[in-house]
């Protein structure tokens, strides 16, 4: 392991990525963990449309902090959860969920654990 720092003058939001309709901006936690940890700000791409299909990703740990705007999803076992500036979720490995929507302004904070997985769409 190493130490990182990052800061944000230093790095640019990108399109690849899950979602088509996200930007990612890699906080340089996966280089520093050899890929046992990712940590990235995910935030909205102004106009794309959602496209929100049930699925769940296969992880260690995911958690998810809203940094600005909104996020609406579907958890199995919870129903809908509207997550909004201050919100923590811990998203169990294995749960399946929906987007349902999110605001244009969108802006999370991810970290996840392996960096790498697999996402299982239903």
């Amino acid at each position: 392991m190493q130490f990182s720092v990052s800061h944000e003058r230093d790095a640019a939001f990108e399109s690849q990525g899950l979602r088509a309709f996200f930007e990612y901006r890699d906080l340089g936690i996966r280089n520093a963990t050899g890929g046992r940890v990712a940590a990235h700000v995910i935030r909205a791409k102004p106009g794309e449309p959602v496209f929100g299909e049930r699925h769940y990703h296969a992880v260690e740990f995911q958690m998810i902090y809203c940094l600005k705007g909104w996020i609406r999803f579907d958890y199995e076992g919870v129903g809908e959860v509207l997550i909004e500036p201050g919100t923590c979720v811990h998203q169990p490995p294995g749960i399946k969920h929906t987007e349902l929507g999110h605001s244009e302004d969108l802006e999370l904070l991810e970290i996840v654990m392996p960096a790498d997985f697999d996402t299982v769409t239903l």
